[in-house]
């Protein structure tokens, strides 16, 4: 069983990056517990999404970049690889930069020196998928775990609310200006690049030799998601926690940064708090930023038959981090707003995942049934509702 676990855990990674930092510590701090059901339901759309994905991959033995590539119109998919590589972009630049504070937290290195470091770090990690994809995978599960650990001791310090955390998850709003933050968590937590990528892995994981086998695989793969995407869930409440036991009953509701979140911690909780949040920030910036690079090969190679070295790829989307770092512009700012982007390319990878999974001439006896077509349309209607909403107020509220 355990030989068959993974997909899902390196698609977690993607759900923990440093801008879910930025926007659940953000949420917590101005909005308290409030916002805690947005973190619960995003991670369930994230699971149902996620295992669709590995089931597409489980059924067809094609990655979904590869599916729109030979059942849409050659226009439409080459717009839909046009726009991966832009939101691979931003989501690199939120993996990136959160890697650098990272390091800039733990050893006072000047920001953009940390980018480099952080350059190199994820170059080793990519090698790891040159060896084999089982190495990688460990890599990254170990990360995660690290992200687990240091969040649960930090957690475990400031000790939440069970009250507020009851009266979280029931669903409400604290005013318009609670909108961006909700498009921010969504945004990054169901991230496009690993819908690409989940399929990807599970495409010729193990060869299947009929549909009973390919059944029976599928179980294993809602095990995964099961426990990946749970792990990840539990990691964003507890960021969004923290923030609200430390930041909001105290009145500081203006940590608005990475920067200041990690300051607070240390000042109002101890060291050992700031030390474990900074390790995690680390952990959570190089393993994602190497899984948005990994993803970035399969979309190109699956939207145009092309490849190029990861490390290319790598040297080439992390560029515009490092013009954030040496410009100095604000990076948790830079962060949020990354995830928002994020958030407007959700759509572009859930509509053609609806589409295709629900055609019996593709998916053949694992078609999507009508009630699952109908959820999944569902939350993508959301999320496209949501991003039209915030370019309304953004430009004409």
């Amino acid at each position: 069983m355990v030989a068959l676990l993974g997909p899902a855990f390196v698609a977690a990674v993607a759900y923990i990056d440093p801008g879910n930092f930025a926007t659940n510590f953000s949420a917590g701090a101005k909005f308290g517990y409030t916002l805690a059901w947005v973190i619960v339901a995003a991670n369930l759309m994230a699971m149902l999404v996620q295992y669709l994905s590995a089931k597409t991959g489980v059924a067809t033995g094609r990655d979904l970049p590869e599916l729109c590539r030979e059942h849409f119109p050659r226009a439409v998919s080459r717009g839909l690889w046009v726009q991966a590589e832009l939101i691979a972009m931003a989501t690199d630049l939120a993996e990136f930069v959160g890697a650098a504070v990272g390091l800039n937290l733990l050893f006072d290195v000047p920001l953009f020196p940390a980018g480099v470091i952080t350059a190199v770090v994820a170059f080793a990690i990519l090698a790891l998928e040159q060896r084999g994809y089982r190495r990688f995978e460990l890599a990254i599960g170990g990360l995660l775990g690290i992200v687990f650990l240091g969040l649960a001791y930090d957690l475990a310090r400031v000790g939440p609310d069970p009250g507020g955390i009851a009266a979280g998850l029931v669903p409400s709003f604290a005013g318009t200006d609670s909108l961006l933050i909700i498009a921010g968590i969504i945004g990054a937590t169901v991230m496009p690049h690993v819908v690409y990528l989940h399929s990807a892995l599970t495409k010729s994981r193990v060869f299947c030799r009929d549909d009973s086998e390919r059944r029976e695989l599928l179980r294993f793969q809602r095990l995964d998601v099961l426990i990946g995407l749970g792990a990840a869930g539990l990691i964003n409440l507890s960021m969004l926690f923290i923030a609200a036991s430390l930041f909001n009953r105290t009145g500081r509701l203006n940590v608005d940064s990475i920067q200041a979140a990690h300051t607070g911690l240390g000042r109002m909780v101890g060291g050992g708090a700031a030390l474990a949040f900074a390790v995690a920030l680390l952990a959570s910036g190089l393993s994602s930023s190497s899984v948005g690079t990994y993803a970035g090969q399969v979309v190109m190679q699956g939207f145009v038959r092309r490849r190029i070295p990861l490390f290319v790829r790598r040297g080439l989307t992390m560029l515009p981090a490092l013009l954030v770092l040496g410009l100095g512009l604000p990076a948790t700012d830079s962060l949020v707003v990354s995830q928002v982007v994020l958030s407007f390319g959700i759509p572009f990878a859930l509509v053609p995942l609806v589409l295709l999974t629900r055609r019996s001439d593709i998916m053949g006896s694992f078609v999507n049934r009508p009630v699952t077509t109908a959820v999944t349309g569902c939350i993508a209607s959301v999320i496209i509702v949501l991003n039209v909403y915030l370019l309304y107020a953004t430009f004409f509220g």
